[in-house]
């Protein structure tokens, strides 16, 4: 905050906080530990609790934790400071720190001040960087006078997280009906009604030609709106960004608004995405121009979606850059409905994309309503109680 402060609030090391608020070590609020050994026959016994280590759940050497509630924080590994909030019987290895609240520290709160604190940065420079339990606990934290206060923020705080984990379900349990739907709408095992007669078996190389025109940005010297891999969602077909080419470009591919755009480099990536206008992409995405009179521009976006496509999309040359052959995409048969029905199919699978678009924008604004949230209660700016 700048200028004057505002009416019962104060000045502190870490920022300005409500008067009656502390600022603590977390050594006053809290005690850590880290897991320990045991033989796998302790573990064994056992076998139905949980076990958290630095990579998540399930290590290698732990230690058994009594009921109760608890922060867990990685202490090693690729969860290296992220915490985790766990309640009831579990295991925790030795690249885990278990974090027990004290008598007047409500752990829920607790958990999401430590989440806020990216705990990963104090990681010790070494072989196998790792956190110490003895720093960590020197660490200070602005702490709220009662617990009936830090209770009304874990519960506001798990209200969002709620939410947010109830679209996360939502949208996996949409997707997953958008996958059946394209299993039976895309090979004809359920067909729409008004609609009869035998599909036809088309080669892909036949309906489908990949773009070949080519541009040296460095030779033009004109920005274009470029597309590279990584603007390119996992398994959503979103646009995540774009990019503009420069003098330092590499040869890029030219696509036209209508045209599939497909990532041919780790195929199992499943990066497509629709063209809603023109430009020019890496050269390691296939730019496919449809066929119209045989297969329309939407029906071939959500074929290229289908687990039997990225199968066959997957069978590449190399091995360190794993990239899809032409000359096996070619091949690849598919069964075709005349045009109309293709239409028909993919206006359904669209509007489903539609809806679990809408879902994930609720989903980032969820996010970022718990954000705020948490910038906003943690440091007391916002009072619950």
């Amino acid at each position: 905050m700048s200028g004057e402060l505002k009416p019962g609030y104060k000045q502190t090391e870490v920022g300005v906080i409500p008067e009656d608020w502390t600022v603590e070590g977390l050594d006053a609020v809290c005690s850590m530990k880290s897991g320990e050994g045991i033989t796998s026959a302790g573990i064994d016994q056992f076998s139905e609790y949980p076990c958290y280590g630095g990579n998540g759940l399930r290590g290698f050497t732990t230690r058994f934790t009594h009921d109760g509630c608890y922060s867990l924080i990685g202490r090693q590994g690729a969860l290296c400071g992220n915490v985790l909030g766990v309640k009831g019987r579990f295991f925790a290895s030795e690249h885990a720190i278990v974090v027990t609240a004290s008598a007047r520290t409500d752990i829920h709160w607790l958990t999401f001040v430590m989440g806020e604190m990216r705990l990963n940065q104090y990681s010790e420079s070494s072989a196998q960087p790792g956190l110490s339990v003895s720093k960590l606990l020197n660490l200070v934290v602005p702490v709220p006078p009662t617990l009936a206060e830090q209770r009304a923020i874990a519960e506001a705080l798990s209200d969002a997280d709620a939410l947010i984990e109830s679209l996360e379900q939502l949208i996996a349990k949409k997707r997953g009906i958008k996958q059946g739907a394209m299993q039976e709408l895309l090979t004809g095992k359920r067909r729409l009604p008004g609609f009869s007669g035998e599909w036809e078996v088309k080669r892909f190389g036949d309906v489908v030609a990949p773009r070949h025109d080519r541009i040296d940005p460095k030779r033009t010297g004109v920005q274009e709106f470029c597309v590279e891999l990584e603007h390119i969602g996992s398994a959503t077909g979103a646009l995540l960004g774009s990019s503009s080419t420069g003098g330092q470009s590499s040869l890029k591919s030219v696509f036209r608004a209508g045209d599939v755009l497909f990532g041919k480099l780790r195929a199992y990536l499943r990066k497509y995405w629709w063209a809603d206008c023109a430009g020019v992409c890496s050269t390691e995405i296939w730019v496919f121009a449809p066929n119209e009179n045989l297969i329309s521009t939407a029906y071939l976006f959500q074929m290229v979606q289908t687990d039997k496509f990225i199968e066959v999309a997957s069978s590449s040359y190399g091995t360190h850059m794993p990239r899809s052959d032409w000359n096996v995409v070619k091949n690849y048969e598919l069964l075709l409905p005349p045009v109309l029905e293709q239409t028909a199919i993919a206006t359904i699978l669209s509007d489903m994309d539609a809806e679990i678009a809408g879902l994930e924008g609720k989903l980032v604004k969820a996010r970022q309503v718990k954000q705020g949230m948490m910038q906003e209660l943690l440091t007391g700016r916002v009072r619950l109680v």
